[in-house]
């Protein structure tokens, strides 16, 4: 069990977002049934949720599939299709009615039960959820899932001694011994027995070899400052508030804690459906940590949403789910739910911004960030606002917040050569080199010797015709370090042009253009290399292709390439160099991909 051996069974049964959609059609569309020209409307249905499955629309998708489902209501393919849909959109208890019906028929997927049991708790059927969950197979069901559900639902039921029997068996398995504490402490805590829920809860807290989750500190904390021993929580919160992964998050629950007082503080768990709630998040952000998790934690963290709407780390767990499936306004209207007094809400909202990146509006991110900076001076915050500012050229202002970056560092490290990089960036396309040139070379030495570092230098240096050797080590260094990489290659072959070494600018041009089809810069530069090599109508193309394409980088000069094509003439003085020192750092490139 430790080693999760089950994890890829679990998950195949509940991959509604890439296998399943991934088949030529399900076994559905050559049904009879949909076959019949009486029933195109289903089909039309049918077809119109595959579309919408494709297209990551899940919420229509189901919709379309209920409706092709009327047609032929005992397709088990179908229904399964849609349980799983459902419970992922958060539509648990139409989702349960669907895993009934596939159980009946023989639906073997242990997932249906838990959907059902879900349900039951939710609706306070609690003696229900015991027999349902009776109906799992599986070591990973036996052993992990179905004793955390169980035990909340004899929660439920108001019997706290079969609820902790109930997750005796978490208990044997080394890797969950701080599951079953947080649970059994929990379940104690919700009963008002102090002395007990104490006594697990501080196994978590004294055995340094237990994981601390931030869900763990703030119950522990709950429970002690309740209990009239904050100066117990405000050590334990002191001792964990180095954590830089949860940063912000540990600040602003180390500012909770200071300003809480027994009279103030209330329970965390209320309801046995609460209880429910943490026991599908731990299950979810578990077995995430498998390769194939993914489809498994947006399942049981929609479950766990289901149970208590307002579960803050919840919605931030499901929004880093749909990230990952690059569905970024859609984790954005979860990072909305996320309540301004709750310790993840700042980190909600900048992931919201990066999202806002990600979807291309740059004014509503730049507009969110400025906003959280006036309650933050996070060094974080102002990198990826600058960066938001850099992309959208506004140079000067990014500038700023750069520095404004750099200035709240408690201490420079190596890990902070980005921040150097980043502003030497927006220097050099400000035209101000000489800072710009300061702050890579601080880059190039935090980050010893970091190939973007190494790229971007050296092609400036070209650019500017200075120290030609030298920088055409340092591309030749950037390439031996990513081969592969569209940016560096289209450097490569620049620093051969400048070179005057056509036929290699042209091999190693080439290359990168095949990797970056739509970068224009690299366009622009093949069509100067194929000119000086005497393949004018290829160069004529690329420059046509390098005027039709968006350009990021603010390097493409469109009036100088349609100058090009207009007059035909190109021009290229190549620089000077140490022959010996160029063919030195020539032999240094290596030849695999």
């Amino acid at each position: 069990m430790s080693s999760w051996k089950y994890i890829s069974i679990v998950a195949a049964t509940v991959m509604v977002f890439n296998s399943c959609v991934n088949r030529q059609d399900n076994g559905l569309m050559h049904s009879a049934v949909f076959q019949n020209s009486t029933h195109n409307q289903a089909y039309g249905a049918y077809m119109a949720g595959r579309v919408a499955h494709l297209r990551k629309d899940f919420n229509t998708a189901a919709d379309f599939y209920m409706e092709a489902l009327k047609a032929d209501p005992n397709n088990r393919e179908l229904l399964t299709n849609v349980y799983l849909i459902l419970t992922s959109q958060g539509r648990v208890q139409e989702a349960a009615v669907y895993a009934e019906r596939a159980i009946k028929l023989g639906d073997q997927n242990n997932f249906a039960d838990i959907i059902v049991a879900a349900n039951q708790l939710k609706t306070k059927q609690y003696a229900d959820v015991q027999k349902t969950l009776k109906q799992t197979n599986g070591a990973i069901y036996k052993e992990f899932i179905n004793p955390l559900i169980s035990a909340w639902a004899y929660v439920g039921e108001g019997n706290s001694k079969k609820a902790l029997e109930a997750l005796d068996v978490i208990k044997k398995e080394p890797s969950l011994r701080a599951l079953y504490f947080i649970h059994a402490g929990m379940i104690n805590d919700y009963f008002d027995n102090i002395k007990e829920a104490q006594k697990d809860y501080e196994v978590i807290v004294n055995e340094e070899q237990l994981e601390m989750s931030f869900r763990a500190l703030q119950i522990i904390c709950n429970f002690y400052i309740r209990t009239g021993q904050k100066e117990k929580a405000v050590a334990l919160i002191n001792k964990y508030t180095d954590d830089k992964t949860l940063a912000d998050m540990m600040k602003r629950l180390k500012n909770k804690i200071s300003f809480s007082t027994s009279q103030n503080t209330k329970k965390i768990i209320t309801s046995a459906d609460i209880g429910a709630a943490e026991a599908f998040f731990n299950i979810a952000a578990t077995l995430r940590q498998g390769t194939d998790g993914i489809d498994l934690a947006h399942m049981f963290i929609s479950l766990a949403l289901y149970e208590n709407k307002n579960y803050d780390l919840a919605h931030l767990l499901l929004a880093d789910v749909l990230e990952n499936r690059e569905m970024y306004a859609e984790a954005n209207e979860h990072y909305d739910l996320i309540d301004k007094n709750s310790e993840a809400y700042y980190t909600a909202q900048l992931r919201k911004a990066n999202n806002l990146v990600a979807l291309n509006d740059y004014a509503s991110a730049e507009l969110l960030m400025k906003s959280l900076t006036l309650d933050s001076n996070s060094p974080q915050l102002y990198l990826d606002l600058g960066d938001v500012l850099r992309v959208n050229g506004n140079q000067k202002e990014a500038i700023k917040y750069y520095s404004e970056a750099l200035k709240n560092l408690p201490k420079i490290n190596n890990n902070h050569w980005v921040l150097f990089y980043a502003r030497g960036i927006s220097y050099e396309q400000n035209g101000q080199w000489n800072l710009a040139e300061k702050d890579f070379l601080k880059a190039l030495d935090l980050s010893q010797n970091h190939y973007m570092v190494l790229n971007y230098l050296g092609y400036s240096w070209l650019k500017q015709g200075k120290n030609t050797e030298e920088a055409f080590g340092l591309i030749v260094d950037a390439y031996n370090q990513a081969p592969q990489d569209g940016n560096v290659i289209d450097s490569l072959g620049w620093a051969f042009y400048r070179l005057g070494k056509y036929p290699q600018a042209v091999q190693y041009l080439e290359k990168a253009s095949e990797l970056e089809a739509s970068n224009a810069v690299i366009s622009d530069h093949l069509g100067d290399a194929y000119w000086m090599n005497g393949r004018k109508n290829e160069a004529r193309f690329q420059w046509q292709h390098a005027l039709t394409m968006k350009d990021t980088s603010n390097e493409l000069d469109r009036d100088a390439i349609k100058a090009k094509l207009q007059t035909g003439e190109v021009f290229n003085t190549p620089l000077n160099y140490n022959k010996a020192e160029i063919k030195e750092k020539i032999d240094l490139i290596s030849t695999e991909d």
